[in-house]
């Protein structure tokens, strides 16, 4: 079985001995005490197993079997099953990682399932057993030692969020705002926000919800001071990450204006170039008409064919001088008029 740690845990204190959680849940029940049994990706005979000790109901355990769920409480007679999204941000990639923590909560036992890598909750068992007044208050205050561990996670992942939001900014306004890398990592900051924000109102509802506090058994007055204070924590980022989300719609929106601004800009000067493209053309096309005329008369007379009447004018050479600048005169004027050149 895929088993992280699992212990028996009584007056806050834990039992020593190595066991399995068929027989730590044996002796829970003989002692009076509770089990903790941590696991990461259980397969889906081990999660019947699970089951089968616990009397878990197999909604739930089919929800663990498929994973993917959205953070909620749900009680199945005396058992609460508790889904949680833990996040941590991943700096080099720009990104939020998601994992997924399903946690049991019944008399005499908790269940987390780590169906990701993180949060690693070693840590946070150990802060309880060093805090045996605590520990000894039951399954509720392992649940509540959880949920602040995942709380107090997300706090990185907003300082990372808004590291990202000010990269951006400079980048929009100080950078090239109309990039089309800028719009991608818009984008897909976007969705990290929003599935961050999925991750964490549903837990802020939960939270703030007595009847589901007291499906898990949080109704001791120190857990719900210490609950209360969680709950504090989680306000202020749900707000944080609905302003995010907003900012980066206005950030998209000022993006997508700059890029359309930039394709104008770009559209005027391919005009503006085909214009002067044109002008040039125009005058190139002038000067070869201008030219045309007199090398036309020039080729005729150049044939120096025997019958050619006037190769024996006095005036003939004149003459064709005369109507060669005529000709290229006249165009001069015409094309000038027109503007061509």
């Amino acid at each position: 079985m895929s088993i992280v740690d699992v212990a028996v845990y009584l007056e806050g204190k834990r039992v020593s001995g190595p066991i399995t959680i068929p027989e730590a849940a044996a002796r829970a029940r003989a002692t009076g005490g509770f089990v903790w049994a941590g696991l990461l990706n259980p397969s889906g005979a081990e999660i019947q197993e699970l089951g089968e000790v616990f009397g878990l109901h197999p909604l739930a355990l089919e929800d663990v079997s498929l994973g993917h769920q959205r953070p909620k409480l749900e009680r199945y007679d005396d058992t609460a099953f508790v889904v949680l999204r833990p996040a941590r941000y991943i700096e080099a990639d720009d990104l939020v990682e998601f994992g997924e923590l399903h946690v049991f909560v019944g008399p005499g036992f908790v269940v987390s399932i780590r169906l990701a890598e993180r949060p690693k909750l070693a840590g946070v068992r150990e802060a309880l057993e060093g805090r045996p007044e605590v520990l000894k208050l039951g399954p509720a205050s392992v649940l509540h030692a959880i949920v602040d561990r995942v709380v107090d996670e997300y706090e990185p992942v907003m300082l990372g969020i808004e590291q990202a939001l000010d990269e951006i900014e400079d980048e929009l306004f100080d950078g090239d705002g109309s990039s089309r890398e800028l719009a991608r990592r818009i984008y897909l900051l976007s969705r990290e926000v929003v599935t961050f924000q999925r991750a964490t109102k549903p837990l802020l509802e939960t939270l703030r919800d007595p009847y589901q506090l007291e499906a898990v058994g949080l109704h001791e007055v120190e857990l719900r001071h210490s609950l209360r204070d969680v709950v504090d924590h989680l306000i202020p980022i749900c707000d944080r990450i609905d302003n995010y989300r907003q900012l980066l719609q206005n950030v998209l929106s000022v993006h997508l204006s700059l890029a359309t601004q930039a394709r104008e800009e770009e559209m005027a000067q391919m005009t503006q170039t085909s214009i002067e493209q044109s002008d040039s053309m125009k005058k190139i096309s002038s000067w070869a008409a201008i030219i045309f005329a007199p090398t036309l008369i020039s080729g005729i007379y150049g044939m120096n064919f025997a019958n050619m009447p006037e190769l024996r004018w006095g005036i003939g050479y004149p003459l064709t001088i005369a109507v060669m600048l005529g000709f290229a005169g006249t165009l001069y004027v015409i094309f000038k008029r027109k503007n061509w050149l």
